[in-house]
């Protein structure tokens, strides 16, 4: 029996992670905007002891409102509902650097952690798409240097704010009239290329000290972010030996850094189509293929490799020069289209094949067996050094994720790789974080200590 531990996240997207689970009937298109809904499988999640719930968003309508789910709720305030139905869940919101101020993120991630007394989490992204920029008034997507430099910026300024109460800060003293102690408390006082923001904060330290930093890019500038700042990654692969390589490569720059690289989670995604059979589980994906659109499906792949298939006839096979040089290790520039074009090379799919290969789970992984099956598939990444774990990403919802819980999840128990109650209350204590160190705190410590 295995000592070690995986961590697991419900991937929360609104009817389901395939394209075509708004059409199928086990889906629930109908209630993607009511607080109950999601406040359903926040307890479900946490009725098999997930560590949080994790919920993607972006600044701008991304899908093809004629085809699929394309309204999202905002995920700050949907947590904030899943908050006030649960006690123990995690909570991982998507905000994005480039679209928002780094005080007003801080205050809202810090009230979240507030009220969900230290569940927060944050999936630091700085928005992939055009079409966000001229929702703010930009002409303009930033490149992705600068949307990186940035979000450093960015990381650096909540960091400061969410410190500049150290933990002592507040004495609540009644007797002599004296709520807090001013010289515990510090500006944050940033000035960068991007961002000035002088503080001091408007809250004291929230409970985790802040919130658990997820990041979710693979790009070379995505994997240095997340070597620096990130405590949990979400990414994505189709390979075992990709999924290792990553892993590898995250962990040694951490190292490099400085930084304890089990302070850092890899958590690819994972979508499993769950059967009695192996059989039925691969019936039970091809309906919900059968249900995709074309149409919707060409665009995607334009979203997430920027290769343009419209002109090929749906039954023609995939030319693998469409994908240029993607398959290139060395650049990593356009990860999830380097996903693509390995599913190409490896399968020589038609385009109607690919199509239906990307529409589980948009370039994650996407497995069709029994619990199992999908538990072996878990393990095997999770014992060879490619996954501490996975944002599991239910083909759709509710039932999806009910079949994980209820059929994959003790298997993962019996074999002593997921536990079996929570052993603490907040995001770091189930991901086995440490809280992070007042920066202040340590400044003054360290100043006095040299005096």
């Amino acid at each position: 029996m295995s000592t070690q531990q995986l961590h697991l996240n419900a991937f929360i997207y609104p009817a389901g992670h395939h394209e075509a689970a708004w059409r199928h009937p086990r889906s629930q298109p109908h209630r993607i905007f009511d607080a109950d809904y999601y406040q359903e499988i926040g307890k479900a999640a946490e009725a098999a002891l997930f560590d949080a719930v994790f919920f993607a968003d972006g600044p701008a309508l991304r899908s093809e409102a004629a085809f699929s789910t394309a309204g999202r709720l905002e995920p700050i305030t949907v947590l904030g509902a899943i908050a006030a139905a649960t006690e123990r869940i995690g909570l991982i919101a998507t905000a994005s650097t480039t679209y928002y101020e780094p005080y007003n993120l801080a205050r809202l991630f810090s009230t979240l952690d507030f009220l969900s007394k230290g569940r927060a989490g944050w999936n630091i992204v700085t928005t992939s798409t055009d079409a966000a920029a001229e929702n703010f008034g930009l002409t303009a997507h930033p490149d992705p240097q600068a949307r990186y430099r940035r979000a450093a910026e960015f990381v650096d300024t909540a960091t400061r704010l969410w410190d500049s109460w150290e933990d002592d800060a507040v004495v609540l003293d009644r007797d002599n009239g004296q709520y807090a102690d001013t010289d515990k408390i510090h500006r944050a006082e940033f000035v960068g290329e991007h961002l000035t923001v002088r503080g001091a904060f408007n809250a004291p330290r929230s409970p985790q000290g802040y919130p658990v930093l997820v990041q979710a890019g693979a790009s070379n500038d995505g994997r240095a972010f997340a070597a620096r700042y990130a405590e949990a990654i979400f990414t994505a692969h189709q390979s075992l030996a990709n999924a290792q390589a990553f892993y590898s490569d995250i962990k040694d720059q951490a190292r490099g850094l400085g930084r304890n690289p089990d302070h850092i989670k890899i958590l690819p995604g994972l979508s499993p189509f769950i059967g009695d059979t192996e059989a039925a589980a691969k019936d039970l994906e091809r309906e919900f293929n059968k249900l995709t659109v074309p149409a919707y499906g060409l665009k995607q792949i334009r979203g997430i490799a920027d290769v343009d298939l419209s002109a090929l006839d749906l039954d023609a096979p995939v030319p693998l020069d469409a994908f240029g040089q993607a398959g290139n290790v060395t650049d990593n520039q356009r990860s999830r289209k380097q996903v693509v074009a390995e599913i190409v090379a490896k399968e020589r799919p038609t385009v109607r094949e690919l199509l239906h290969r990307l529409a589980g789970a948009r370039g994650h992984r996407v497995v069709a067996g029994t619990p199992e099956q999908i538990a072996d598939t878990i393990e095997e990444w999770f014992t060879r050094g490619a996954a501490d774990g996975f944002n599991v990403m239910p083909p759709y919802y509710p039932g999806g994720l009910t079949d994980f819980t209820e059929h994959v999840v003790p298997i993962l128990q019996r074999r002593g790789l997921f536990r079996t109650e929570y052993t603490g209350t907040t995001l770091r204590d189930h991901l086995g974080l440490p809280r992070p160190e007042n920066q202040f705190a340590v400044r003054q410590a360290s100043a006095q200590s040299a005096s």
